[in-house]
């Protein structure tokens, strides 16, 4: 295993900018509210006790179903299109551009092959399956958001970058060009064309060693002339989302995280019943469930957080998007999905 999969500590220039940041404070960046990674009752062997008895459920015992689309046919002239590659990876056609979201196509959310292995069936698009990517979006820099692998696979195939602040760090000690790198703190943006990201608050930690909190961590709002998307990354719930409601007015979509939780870490990552709740705090028409589908990074059965939104959302009247891995959702016309999961 090369050692390059780590990554590197931002430093220099980076650094510099960084611990000018409002977010850096105590040699690490901060979240907006105080935020423990595990609960004050949880412990290492309580956790670990966990993982090693998980459910058989945990993972599907079939084959996940999926759809072949030809990316490249993907335009977004009348309104963006969404595909979605399982877990939190998927590919964006705006406006005539193509933005792939916080890609991991090399079968592991891990450092070393045989942990964290995806679903069978949750892997069959690569990065040969990619056009040509205008934008490559990096929320921050976990493993099943910022995969070594897939991104050096990327590299000829993609213009620029947008990502939290300090993730070019990676990105340039894996061959990128500080050209192609644009890092942004919350609330900073990046325009291309007839598109805007703005790099936006989010309740989470970074980190791909023992030192956290180095490199930020993101959420996005993706504006065009008519549309607005919420791009959520991975967050705990909090205030933010209210806030963002808002500011922004409303959102066509919110493509927001709903698994890998647990009562252990209940500030870092949402219940699905808070997934629900921060779609209306977001005042978003629609909600896009992903982070779950490909990994299995906590104890509960795979299909768990689908369902508890699924039943949160009825109470709520939310509307809730279920596409098949693959499958194209147009924000212009979104169709009803089926509950592909149930009965594999």
């Amino acid at each position: 295993m090369s050692l390059k999969i780590y990554g590197k500590l931002p430093s220099g220039e980076r650094n510099k900018r960084i611990k000018l940041s409002p977010q850096y404070r105590q040699g690490s960046f901060q979240n907006l509210s105080v935020t423990n990674a595990m609960a004050e009752d949880a412990s290492f062997f309580k956790t670990l006790k966990e993982f090693i008895h998980k459910p058989k459920e945990a993972r599907p015992s079939s084959i996940l179903p999926s759809v072949k689309t030809q990316l490249s046919t993907l335009s977004g002239n009348n309104g963006p299109e969404v595909v979605w590659f399982g877990h939190s990876s998927y590919f964006l056609a705006v406006d005539g551009l193509n933005l792939l979201v916080d890609p991991v196509f090399s079968g592991n959310a891990a450092p070393v092959k045989f942990m964290v292995k995806a679903f069978e069936g949750a892997d069959v698009y690569g990065v040969k399956d990619m056009p040509e990517i205008d934008i490559l979006l990096l929320t921050h820099d976990h493993y099943d958001h910022l995969d070594y692998k897939t991104v050096q696979a990327l590299r000829t195939k993609v213009k620029m970058v947008v990502c939290s602040l300090g993730v070019g760090s990676h990105l340039e000690h894996w061959g990128f060009s500080a050209k192609r790198i644009h890092e942004l703190d919350w609330h900073e943006s990046y325009s291309l064309q007839h598109i805007t990201l703005t790099a936006a608050p989010a309740r989470h930690f970074s980190g791909r060693g023992i030192k956290r909190g180095q490199t930020l961590w993101s959420s996005f709002v993706l504006q065009t002339k008519q549309h607005q998307l919420y791009l959520g990354g991975d967050s705990g719930y909090d205030s933010h989302f209210k806030e963002l409601g808002k500011k922004y007015g409303s959102f066509d979509l919110a493509i927001l995280e709903s698994g890998q939780y647990n009562a252990f870490w209940p500030h870092i990552h949402m219940m699905p019943e808070q997934t629900v709740q921060a779609c209306v705090d977001l005042n978003a028409q629609r909600l896009l469930p992903v982070h779950w589908g490909k990994f299995s990074l906590a104890m509960h059965p795979w299909t768990e957080p689908i369902e508890r939104v699924l039943l949160k959302a009825t109470e709520l009247k939310v509307q809730v998007l279920t596409p098949k891995i693959g499958e194209v959702l147009s924000i212009q016309q979104p169709s009803q999905h089926s509950h592909w999961w149930k009965n594999l």
